[in-house]
């Protein structure tokens, strides 16, 4: 009877051998295989010089644009106004895949206290500035453009398209 035992006893020591080796596999299969389906996703900011011209039309002049390995929290869609500018990233195609609204930064509101102590609001309006725009980058994005914001339905032309690096 003691081969028998000792049989039983080996071929419980390689089943849980077995079972450890496989649990092990597994775990790092799954840790694998997430990782690979994780993205990275990447912000940009864009800075831009603005200038009004003499005719209200605005100009845009590319800084610079910096891109980090971070995600933004989601902002709230912002309604747009005359004034405001609309970012849109495209892609190789020039196809919209995403839009945000940036507020008109020609127009500063500025919060002050008056003499009596008590809190005021005073709006400015500025003939240049510069302007950050963060925003969070789509993966297929090659250019980011920059249009006015227009209440009409009709095509308007951007002011600046920029490349992404």
């Amino acid at each position: 009877m003691k081969p028998n035992k000792n049989i039983k006893f080996k071929s419980i020591l390689i089943l849980f051998l077995g079972l450890i080796i496989f649990s092990c596999a597994t775990k790092k299969n799954i840790l694998a295989k997430e990782a690979s389906i994780e993205s990275h996703p990447k912000i940009i900011f864009l800075n831009y010089s603005i200038k009004k011209m003499a005719n209200n039309d605005v100009t845009l002049q590319f800084i610079n644009q910096i891109v980090a390995d971070v995600k933004l929290k989601k902002n709230k869609v912002l309604e747009g106004i005359t004034g405001d500018l609309i970012c849109a990233q495209l892609d190789k195609n020039n196809n919209i895949l995403q839009r945000q609204i940036v507020k008109n930064p020609l127009i500063k509101n500025i919060e002050y206290i008056d003499d009596s102590k008590s809190f005021n609001n005073k709006q400015i309006e500025l003939d240049s500035t510069q302007i950050a725009i963060r925003l969070q980058l789509e993966p297929n994005t090659k250019y980011i453009s920059i249009y006015n914001f227009n209440t009409k339905k009709n095509k308007t032309k951007a002011l600046i398209t920029t490349a992404i690096d």
